[in-house]
């Protein structure tokens, strides 16, 4: 058995660039694009680039900066690069699952790195298999790169198309086939995707804004839901590979997964997040002597609860942050110390006070519970906690690593059990309707809190 944090884990990343200059070789920007996007998963690395054709990847598990160096980067030579960084939500955490896949078939080569997850993958996998195909790992991403490789006499286009349109789920990909850069986003906008252009007119695609900036690229716009763009010599052209599309992206890339300095869809996420800890503190009125933080998702929300509160902020808790994901033997114990190796609490800004701590979200209580426990054995008065989203009832198909419904602790507890669970002095999640306000997008998926999917969960 394993300790699960009190978090839905982290997605995967995606980056893709392609350069007309073929003497240029990409795979540093490539780098520096998942570096930045390491926030999205810690547990493998990898990078395929193309060179007039010829596609080379390398991949292994571990941070970006263990995976690669300078002698392995210089190595990889290519004016077109895919890479991923990967957080397993389908399949084990081991090497032959690491991405990006890459492939041969009879027109040439292919490589595809797959940020979501595929509700249907199961039954397309054994009907390929029952077809003859042989899989060599067991995530769901290899059943698309399987797909695209055996519709190929189609041409690229077709069979990619074909290919995604059999797939139902959520995903951003990013391709290189043909020398060609190809970006695809699923139906439902679930996953994200934006483009960017940098100023020698190299085009980058990314999970992310934020990796946009570490190369130098400027955001040009989001793919939207149920596109795909074709990237070459001859630039960047669109296609719409279906009519069956609904927008409805996943509200917690703006609360948890996304970096603050990142802008998905037109929604500045440090702004959203300050906005819910305006919200929280109008909700349910508290007496207190400091606001506090949980690093680092939480911090923007709290900076937001104590402007409107009038409540100073300080800070309350430092973050380690060298220390990834911790997954250990469940004893009281190792759990506190597992939390104590992320977050130490700064006791001069706790002792004989009354705390309010803003997360990001509470989702099996187990690290909240640990966490107020060390707020108070640092001196803490009182402990108020909030979380800048409402409760997590439902488990989520799309990518996202929750509990099954019976770990998620507002599944089965109400709001004041909860509170004595984690023992709090008060509690309060943000309420749906408000954080719905805060997004300027008003028609993101809220499955987790409510149970209304966007799309069949049939596997």
């Amino acid at each position: 058995m394993v300790f699960r944090k009190d978090k839905m884990e982290e997605e995967c990343g995606v980056f893709g660039i392609y350069s007309k200059n073929r003497d240029k070789n990409v795979s540093l920007l490539a780098y520096y694009g998942l570096f930045a996007l390491q926030h999205r998963g810690q547990e493998s690395a990898g990078i395929t680039v193309s060179k007039n054709g010829e596609l080379k990847t390398h991949k292994n598990m571990g941070l970006v900066s263990t995976v690669f160096n300078d002698d392995i980067l210089k190595s990889m030579e290519g004016n077109i690069a895919i890479g991923h960084v990967r957080y397993s939500t389908c399949g084990g955490n081991k090497l032959e699952n690491c991405q990006p896949l890459e492939s041969k078939f009879k027109l040439g080569q292919i490589a595809v790195a797959h940020n979501g997850n595929l509700t249907n993958a199961n039954t397309i996998r054994e009907l390929l298999e029952d077809a003859g195909a042989t899989f060599t790992t067991s995530i769901d991403s290899e059943v698309i790169i399987k797909m695209i490789a055996r519709k190929s006499s189609k041409g690229y286009e077709a069979a990619i198309k074909d290919s995604i349109n059999a797939i139902k789920g959520a995903y951003a990909l990013t391709i290189v086939m043909e020398n060609k850069l190809i970006g695809v986003r699923d139906p439902y906008g679930i996953r994200p995707l934006c483009i960017g252009v940098t100023e020698d007119g190299d085009y980058v695609l990314a999970s992310e804004s934020c990796a946009l900036d570490a190369v130098s690229a400027k955001f040009v716009r989001d793919l939207e839901e149920g596109e795909m763009v074709i990237i070459d010599d001859e630039g960047l052209r669109s296609v719409r590979y279906t009519d069956n599309r609904r927008f409805s992206p996943c509200s917690f890339e703006y609360i948890y997964f996304a970096r603050p300095d990142s802008v998905m869809d037109g929604i500045d996420v440090y702004l959203a997040r300050v906005e819910a800890g305006r919200m929280l503190a109008r909700q349910m009125k508290v007496e207190a002597d400091v606001v506090i933080g949980v690093p680092d998702s939480g911090v923007p929300a709290a900076i937001g609860f104590a402007e409107e509160s009038k409540i100073p902020y300080g800070n309350g808790l430092i973050k380690n942050k060298y220390v990834a994901r911790t997954f250990i033997q469940p004893t009281q114990d190792m759990r506190e110390k597992a939390v104590l190796a992320k977050l130490n609490p700064i006791k001069s800004n706790i002792a004989g006070k009354r705390v309010v701590v803003v997360d990001d979200s509470l989702v099996r209580g187990t690290t909240s519970k640990i966490l107020i426990d060390i707020l108070r054995r640092a001196g803490a008065k009182e402990v108020h906690f909030r979380s800048a989203s409402p409760p997590v009832t439902h488990p989520c198909y799309f990518g996202i690593d929750t509990a099954d419904r019976e770990e998620l602790i507002a599944a089965r507890m109400s709001i004041d059990e909860i509170r004595q669970e984690i023992n709090a002095d008060s509690l309060d999640y943000l309420d749906l309707d408000n954080m719905i306000k805060t997004l300027t997008c008003k028609k993101c998926c809220v499955a987790c809190f409510n149970g209304d999917y966007p799309i069949s969960t049939i596997n």
